[in-house]
């Protein structure tokens, strides 16, 4: 088959994260609910904020907004995660960052797959947050042991599938027809099943190591445990949570309400408690599991090296002034106090080097002469001849992502592991290095400024 007889990467991906929305709205009816409120606080933000609106319209975000979505999923063994990596970039994903959640009492190490140019990121920018756990944290031998044996013999992708990525890697795309016969195959590796693949008595056990390890163990797939739409206003949809009665935690995680938002902020309801059945001899006995919860997101300003470097200092100054890195108490002034030294307008983010631009030249800029576009980027903009659009932060935070896991772990689930990062056992796992999300950001900056003399 021809190349132009496929359908882009960026088509895949889009008919996948529909397709996915749709599952998880049937499987998770409380997820609906979110996605309506987020979209009645987008609609009331982008009404009173007309500026706003006009810079969405400019940098393509606004056509996205309604039809963003980042997924999580857990997975086992590094051959899971090594077929995961084909799996996504069959739609044009590709791993980005490494994130290290044993430090916050989480037993995984993660990478978000996603787009990482600027065009496919406008397209559809969705993304699936992926953990591997670290089976080496369970302390009991035994139980590694054990869970290790149950990881070995189960297959969470479909035949189907396989032969799907197979026939991409090998011809370099798939045609329309293949393309939702891939998407149809894929999804059912992200799909709830109420039937656990170990007794009541294993669940039980692996729950006593920690309840994520018995999340990724005990099913035949690792079942995508939210999907998580993006709003404008987290705070006002914090508030909405709350006045329809849905249990919202205490917290939001990242960075204080600003001016300019920067990087990401979360919040969640509970995991919801569901039925499972365990396989018990003959008969079957019943039992209940929490993983799968609803979750929004507020995304801002992609920092630069320096400006992440101040975001972590503050956000560990205010954790640290509770003590213990509390997030409890007065939490929330503390936050606010801390971020005070954060500066926030963007004529400043940008002269003091904390956050990426995209620079577009204006309706004047296109009709000044080449020499004149030549300029520095902050004389252009100062002339009207061109503006500066924030690059929105695509990734996540290992502090706020542990944050929101614990919370739907049950609040009181904490470990300490002594085990460190480990990069380069994760990406031997994946079969690949992950991108740098500085680099990505770095360039989609640069191509802008190249263009403005183009």
């Amino acid at each position: 088959m021809t190349a132009d007889r496929f359908v882009s990467t960026d088509h895949i991906r889009s008919l996948f994260s529909q397709a996915m929305s749709h599952m998880y709205r049937t499987e998770v009816p409380l997820y609906g609910t979110l996605v309506e409120l987020v979209g009645e606080v987008n609609a009331g933000v982008l009404a009173a904020q007309p500026e706003l609106a006009a810079q969405m319209e400019r940098s393509g975000e606004r056509e996205r907004l309604d039809v963003e979505r980042h997924g999580a999923i857990r997975v086992g063994t590094a051959q899971e995660l090594s077929t995961l990596r084909r799996l996504f970039a069959v739609m044009g994903m590709q791993p980005v960052g490494y994130y290290d959640l044993s430090v916050a009492g989480v037993p995984v190490h993660s990478t978000a797959f996603r787009p990482v140019d600027g065009e496919s990121l406008n397209r559809n920018p969705f993304r699936v947050f992926t953990s591997l756990l670290r089976l080496e944290l369970i302390e009991d031998e035994a139980l590694r042991a054990q869970a290790a044996d149950i990881l070995s013999r189960r297959d969470i992708f479909t035949p189907g599938v396989l032969q799907l990525i197979e026939q991409c890697e090998r011809d370099g795309g798939l045609s329309d027809g293949d393309a939702w016969r891939f998407v149809v195959e894929a999804l059912e590796t992200f799909r709830w099943h109420n039937e656990a693949t170990v007794s009541l008595a294993t669940y039980h056990a692996l729950h006593g190591a920690h309840r994520l390890v018995a999340d990724v163990v005990s099913f035949r797939g690792p079942h995508i445990n939210h999907l998580t739409p993006r709003t404008l206003d987290i705070d006002a949809a914090q508030a909405s949570m709350h006045a329809r009665g849905l249990a919202a935690k205490a917290v939001i995680e990242g960075p204080p309400r600003r001016a300019c938002p920067i990087l990401l902020r979360q919040t969640s309801f509970k995991a919801l408690e569901e039925l499972v059945h365990f396989p018990s001899g003959e008969d079957n006995a019943a039992g209940t599991h929490t993983a799968r919860f609803g979750e929004i997101e507020q995304r801002g300003l992609a920092l630069t090296p320096k400006g992440r470097a101040l975001y972590d200092t503050l956000l560990a100054q205010a954790r640290d002034n509770g003590g213990a890195g509390s997030t409890g108490g007065d939490y929330a002034q503390r936050l606010q106090a801390a971020f005070a030294g954060f500066p926030d307008d963007h004529a400043t983010l940008r002269r003091e080097g904390l956050g990426y631009y995209r620079y577009l030249l204006t309706d004047a800029g296109r009709t000044t002469p080449a020499a004149e576009r030549a300029l520095p980027a902050e004389v252009l903009i100062e002339r009207g001849l061109a503006s500066a659009e924030p690059i929105i932060y695509e990734d996540f935070l290992p502090v706020s992502a542990a944050g929101i896991f614990q919370s739907n772990l049950g609040g009181e689930e904490q470990r300490a592991y002594a085990a460190r990062a480990n990069r380069d056992a994760f990406e031997q796992a994946l079969g690949a290095t992950v991108a740098d999300e500085f680099a990505i950001y770095e360039r989609l900056q640069a191509e802008s400024l190249a263009q403005l003399a183009a």
